[in-house]
């Protein structure tokens, strides 16, 4: 009898069913290992270009100014940059007509801003609801490889008439690798997926306040002709 207990080993001898478990489960979790360090590039991205614009937004320079500014970028500006110039352009289209009410032009602003918040919180919660899926559901995946393959291995022990532990221990073993795999993969998930998740609620928080504050600047600036 082969004793050979090596993962690897335990994991050719596999039945089909656990070993397509442990194929999937390993797609899973190096796929949400790409997101991962996809969406932490992608946060860290966002949260230092709203650093940067809001430190000049309230240096005192003129909007004007600051809507040129970033308008004239090389690259397609991003976050809170999109936010503040949606909402400054659709300001300045709406007073240059001359005939639109001050709260007006104000409201018109505000929505194309709240327009463009909810376009950028959509592209950057992209992705983690697969984090969420795969946190969630990889551990009873690999739940179902294992209650497979030990329902398997005493079913091969039917017409024995004395099991042994050297018998039941290798289909035991490379069953309990599908848990094991499953948990592997589920555990960077809910980490990584908390994470992101408490980090875009504060960048969602700040684009917000940001909209809020910027809305009064127009106010004032609508009211003065």
């Amino acid at each position: 009898m082969n004793t050979d207990l090596s993962i690897l080993h335990l994991v050719q001898e596999a039945s089909f069913v656990v070993q397509f478990v442990m194929a999937l489960l390993i797609i899973a979790s190096l796929a949400s290992w790409t997101f991962i360090f996809s969406k932490r590039k992608e946060l860290n991205r966002a949260i230092e270009i709203t650093d940067e614009f809001e430190e000049q937004f309230w240096s005192g320079m003129a909007l004007t100014e600051l809507y040129r500014k970033l308008a004239a970028k090389d690259f397609e500006p991003e976050g809170i940059e999109k936010i503040f110039l949606a909402g400054y352009k659709e300001f300045s289209r709406m007073r240059q007509s001359g005939t639109v009410e001050p709260s007006v032009q104000v409201e018109s602003a505000q929505r194309a801003m709240r327009i463009e918040l909810s376009r950028e919180l959509d592209r950057l919660d992209e992705h983690l609801s697969f984090l969420a899926t795969v946190g969630s559901t990889s551990p009873y995946v690999g739940l179902f490889g294992t209650v497979w393959g030990i329902m398997n291995s005493f079913m091969s022990l039917g017409n024995t008439k004395q099991a042994t532990l050297a018998q039941v221990a290798p289909g035991i073993a490379e069953a309990l690798i599908a848990t094991a795999i499953g948990l592997f993969a589920a555990i960077p998930a809910v980490v990584a997926y908390n994470r992101f998740s408490t980090r875009l609620d504060r960048l969602t928080g700040r684009y917000e306040l940001f909209v809020e504050e910027f809305v009064v600047l127009l106010q004032r600036q609508a009211h003065n002709k």
